[in-house]
């Protein structure tokens, strides 16, 4: 065989051995991306899977067309509420997931059933190894303190009307109304005294810089009239410290939510804005499959 002849057809062996690891790596994919096993009902009209992580209820809702590299949102808390983004999102090929973090305020416990829920998706089904995260009222603690955690698991994160501290909520040590029961489940999650809880140094808004660091892009939604979760004592705190970090942050505001809800619900202005937001962060390819 001629210099040539041996060349070429090793150059054709290469390009074979290639074509065969990229086949053998996108069966792996599709076989780590098979259905989840549980209970199936629908969710806006999308089909919903149940099942446990950690002994927790979890569920996935599924899009009728997946996008690339299998994007995703994750819900922190009140699931059903301002939900036109999450829809708008499955018909643009996301799932949306949910864990119960109820009661536990961001604490330890929490940030267990997130790992736990975070490995089960990215590890065993595929999913991108960056979600968006999404946090509603007390859900942002819960969001905020996994991003602090693992900040470098983190496409984006959208929060509506979010915790920040939990002395203004539920603890009610500024101005907000603050929830004597809430305050009392909140301090026994976390394993502290009232005076430890008021003294704690590593509320959201206080452990800000491993997210900067990583220019984690933020996008918060608030009524500037909440007396529930007041942004002057939450959300207006995090703007400040965040840019003074280096990091982006977008805000969407109201100046009143409703009455019934001391300003805390509303119509959201901006739905579409939110999409785009989170679409342009946390897809990892525009097609679907």
């Amino acid at each position: 065989m001629s210099t040539n002849d041996c060349c070429r057809t090793t150059r054709f062996a290469l390009s074979l051995g290639s074509v065969l690891a990229v086949v053998l790596s996108t069966t792996a994919d599709l076989t780590r991306a098979a259905d989840i096993d549980g209970r199936a009902d629908t969710w806006r009209g999308y089909p919903r899977v149940h099942f446990k992580v950690a002994g927790q209820p979890a569920y996935v809702v599924k899009p009728k067309a997946e996008a690339n590299g299998r994007p995703w949102v994750w819900r922190a808390r009140f699931p059903d509420y301002h939900a036109e983004m999450d829809v708008a999102l499955l018909g643009k090929g996301f799932h949306i997931a949910y864990v119960n973090v109820a009661g536990l305020f961001g604490s330890p416990k929490a940030m267990a059933r997130g790992d736990a829920l975070y490995k089960f998706l990215t590890e065993k089904h595929g999913f991108a190894k960056k979600p968006a995260l999404e946090g509603v009222s007390r859900g942002g603690l819960f969001v905020y303190n996994w991003a602090a955690r693992h900040p470098d698991k983190i496409a984006c994160i959208y929060a509506d009307t979010p915790v920040l501290d939990f002395k203004s909520w539920p603890g009610g040590k500024g101005n907000g109304r603050g929830h004597g029961p809430s305050w009392r489940q909140c301090i026994k999650a976390y394993g502290l005294t009232e005076d430890e809880a008021i003294n704690y140094k590593y509320n959201p808004i206080d452990n800000l810089k491993p997210i900067a660091d990583a220019r984690v892009p933020l996008m918060h939604v608030v009524s500037e009239n909440d007396v529930i979760v007041p942004p002057k004592e939450n959300t207006h705190i995090l703007v400040e410290r965040y840019r003074k970090l280096g990091g982006k942050i977008e805000i969407i505001t109201v100046q009143e939510g409703t009455a019934k809800s001391g300003g805390h619900h509303f119509t959201h202005p901006q739905p579409k804005r939110v999409v785009d937001f989170i679409v342009k962060h946390a897809s990892v390819s525009g097609e679907k499959k």
